[in-house]
């Protein structure tokens, strides 16, 4: 994830000031000066940090701060809203069309993910009961129409394209089709360049004049650092930009483009791309951000990230096999697949407050991959009823797994393990003793509470 160094860092120096009594002056300006450094190391533009640290520090050095009785949480407390504030302070949606279609046109640099990610963003759009259509206005890199239809066909959304036709008059034509065909949200993929030369600012100034599009996103690559900060000027600069959205947020890349770009150009960042997948795109929330930045973890999305990835259906009938303690291995497999479904241990781990003090801590996936193919390698009767399962069934479901016998007897016990620690929470006694119990009223979105 992004900002991995940059979190440690500024846990780091967290650490220290709580380790402090009393919080002098001196101890602000050492705390400053190592947060400097970590932005700066994790390629934030030096005027953003100059100016980021000089506001900081004049907020923390107030005789209230200084003489509270945690001095060093009220400087946490700062150092968030700063940051918060730094990326916008609010999340920021689509400038929308009353009388349709709202027109988004996508611009960036070539290999920012502008394709890519402006299909994400349309299929989001879609899964919000919108009725989008993707427009190809790219003629000049090889297999970019080809591209847009396939993300398109993979998302179930129509692409408009006309061939190596003049990108303005297929701009103005989409807009039009999408107008008939009730369509009420039109994304045009535009070229990009290595670099911005005016040839490429000119026929997007002219796409810009011709169909008048109610937004124009700048996708730019956060793994570029700076350089998407000085392409995140420069277009805005030849196009006057709307937002924002940040592809390749979930790399190991410093991540100073996030922390820069809104300063920088004064336009809001209102999505990010956070893998590989189309539906890896997320809106863009600074407070949470700032929140992750600081090792205080992202309870809210990790939330939203649950209940897109578990079945409501399918948590409602495991609430009832739970109470009825008819837990079984395919319920097990299940779970499983779910959990995967809202992506790595780790990205989940990171989304948690204080889940950055468990960087060290290494799940084994191929473990998991093991225990998956195991369980299907079973027969729908042994999943069901495990008990039946013997040394010849053991056998054959480890040959089937790729795996040694002993593997399937460590899930077989690992299983049984739950069932009985699922049978003591779902006993009336300590179901009366949850229910009594403050917090314990939802439960987490396919693990249901009792």
């Amino acid at each position: 994830m992004a900002f991995e160094g940059l979190t440690e860092k500024i846990s780091s120096t967290f650490k220290k000031l709580r380790g402090k009594g009393r919080i002098k002056e001196s101890d602000v300006k050492e705390a400053m000066r190592e947060i400097r450094m970590a932005l700066l190391e994790a390629d934030v533009s030096y005027k953003v940090v100059k100016d980021f640290i000089k506001s900081v520090t004049a907020r923390c050095m107030d005789t209230e701060v200084l003489e509270s009785l945690t001095p060093s949480q009220m400087i946490v407390k700062i150092v968030n809203e700063e940051l918060t504030k730094l990326m916008g302070s609010d999340a920021k949606h689509i400038t929308t069309n009353p009388n349709g279609p709202t027109v988004v046109m996508l611009v960036g640099l070539q290999g920012a993910g502008k394709t890519t990610n402006g299909s994400k963003l349309a299929g989001l759009m879609k899964r919000q009961g919108k009725n989008p259509l993707l427009v190809a206005c790219d003629i000049y890199r090889p297999a970019a129409i080809t591209q847009l239809k396939v993300c398109g066909e993979k998302l179930g959304i129509p692409v408009f394209e006309k061939g190596t036709q003049d990108p303005v008059q297929t701009a103005k034509e989409a807009v039009l089709y999408a107008r008939q065909r009730g369509h009420d949200m039109v994304f045009l993929d535009t070229a990009g360049r290595l670099h911005v030369d005016e040839a490429l600012m000119n026929e997007l100034k002219n796409i810009k004049q011709t169909v008048k599009p109610d937004e124009i996103m700048l996708v730019v690559d956060a793994m570029t650092g700076q350089d998407a900060v000085n392409a995140a000027q420069s277009f805005n600069e030849w196009l006057d930009i709307d937002s924002v959205m940040l592809s390749k947020l979930d790399g190991d890349a410093r991540g100073g483009a996030a922390l820069s770009v809104k300063a920088i150009t004064g336009k809001p960042i209102k999505f990010a791309g956070m893998g590989e997948k189309l539906e890896d795109i997320e809106q863009f929330h600074p407070d949470r951000m700032a929140s992750r930045i600081l090792g205080m973890g992202d309870v809210l999305s990790l939330i939203e990230k649950a209940e897109k990835a578990f079945d409501a259906k399918k948590a409602a009938e495991m609430e009832e096999k739970l109470r009825s303690n008819r837990f079984t291995l395919q319920d097990f497999y299940d779970q499983m697949v779910q959990m995967k479904n809202m992506g790595s241990m780790e990205d989940i781990l990171a989304q948690i407050p204080g889940g950055a003090n468990l960087k060290g801590v290494k799940f084994d996936d191929k473990a998991m991959a093991h225990q998956e193919a195991i369980i299907l390698s079973m027969t729908p009767k042994e999943r069901e009823t495990p008990e039946i399962i013997g040394a010849s069934r053991k056998k054959r479901i480890a040959a089937g797994a790729g795996v040694k016998v002993e593997e399937v007897n460590k899930l077989l016990k690992s299983f049984e393990q739950m069932r009985k620690m699922i049978r003591q929470f779902s006993s009336p006694g300590m179901t009366r003793k949850m229910k009594r119990m403050k917090g314990f009223g939802g439960g987490f979105p396919g693990f249901p509470g009792f």
